[in-house]
């Protein structure tokens, strides 16, 4: 009979882990060893929960946007949110994902480890955001990778949800590009900063760039602090920032003062205007 690795013998694994999880998440294999990917995996999702783990201490309900196959939500209810379970002190994780198959799959593996305080909804960010599946306040908002304009409208479901804190890893910045792209002739007669986005790959970087910079600037003038700062190295991946917002105690949720006026500015130097309800509002 093959011998199993045990959580001692594969010192990635953080104690407490559910071995059961990691294999039903396939970072495991069946018989408990990881490879180079699945490691290269694990290694990700326990970095950003060092990010994540101290937003928890005040929280009790978290929204995970986005969701996939849940990786992010079963690893946090695995190491945090289970023991409050038993201490009575409760929690709740929802994860939203349009796609279907992975809800199921995920709601399926949440009632066979007993994770009753985790809910999953096939449905889109913006639906989410006046669901009555979901309470009318969340404290935790997090989009990984969120696509097309999902990032962006979990940005706003944590605004409505008043939510105390909220971890972004932007993905699909394209639409500020788009933008830029349609409007360059445009803006190559009435500026010479317009040089910054005239080849393709520029438009496509600094409009990647721009778009984070108006997200933050965003939050700010709603009265979150922000922070933003890379979340793995180079070599595993391209879209690595990590941009966390928080309300705390210190500002009283005070928004910066020129937040508003400052990504109105930008909207208007780089001629992209039509996007203010997304990005000033």
């Amino acid at each position: 009979m093959k011998k199993q690795n045990t959580p001692a013998e594969i010192p990635e694994i953080r104690p407490g882990q559910s071995i059961e999880l990691l294999k039903e998440l396939h970072i495991l294999t069946r018989d408990g060893k990881l490879n180079q990917d699945t490691r290269r995996k694990l290694k990700q999702v326990y970095h950003l929960y060092q990010f994540i783990e101290p937003l928890l201490a005040d929280a009790s309900s978290l929204a995970d946007h986005g969701a996939g196959k849940s990786y992010l939500g079963f690893i946090l209810y695995d190491l945090f949110f289970k023991d409050r379970q038993a201490e009575e002190k409760r929690g709740h994780i929802y994860g939203i994902e349009t796609r279907k198959e992975l809800v199921d799959k995920s709601r399926e593996l949440a009632a066979r480890l007993g994770f009753e305080g985790m809910s999953f909804l096939d449905i889109t960010v913006e639906e989410s955001t006046h669901s009555k599946q979901l309470p009318e306040q969340i404290d935790v908002v997090t989009a990984l990778h969120a696509c097309n304009t999902a990032t962006d409208d979990a940005i706003r479901f944590a605004l409505t949800k008043q939510a105390r804190h909220i971890v972004l890893v932007p993905c699909c910045q394209a639409e500020v590009a788009a933008t830029m792209r349609a409007r360059k002739n445009e803006s190559l007669a009435a500026t010479s900063l317009s040089e910054l986005w005239r080849h393709p790959i520029h438009t496509r970087e600094l409009g990647s760039h721009l778009t984070n910079v108006l997200r933050c600037l965003l939050l700010e003038s709603h009265g979150y602090q922000v922070t933003v700062t890379e979340l793995v190295g180079w070599e595993h991946s391209m879209k690595n920032e990590l941009i966390i917002a928080s309300k705390s105690a210190s500002n009283g949720g005070r928004p910066r003062k020129n937040a508003r006026e400052r990504a109105e500015a930008i909207l208007r130097e780089f001629n992209i205007e039509e996007l203010a309800p997304r990005f000033a509002y």
